[in-house]
């Protein structure tokens, strides 16, 4: 298995599981969140959405030429 089936199957199984990794990622936050004490709050929260916008562009949805 080449480099690029192991990058196709990553993308199959971010696609398949897009709302466990989105929930996975929300729950790493509040953890973050939590330990800090809502200190870096916005920070951390920014993050989260850039994380889920990777997750989701892994998938090709967000793709202009598909």
């Amino acid at each position: 298995m080449g480099l690029f089936d192991k990058v196709k199957k990553v993308k199959k199984l971010a696609a398949e599981h897009e709302d466990k990794i989105a929930d996975g990622i929300d729950k790493v936050a509040d953890v973050v969140d939590d330990k800090t004490g809502g200190k870096h709050h916005d920070k951390i929260e920014q993050a989260a959405e850039k994380a889920k916008e990777a997750v989701d562009k892994l998938d090709g949805k967000d793709d202009p030429d598909r």
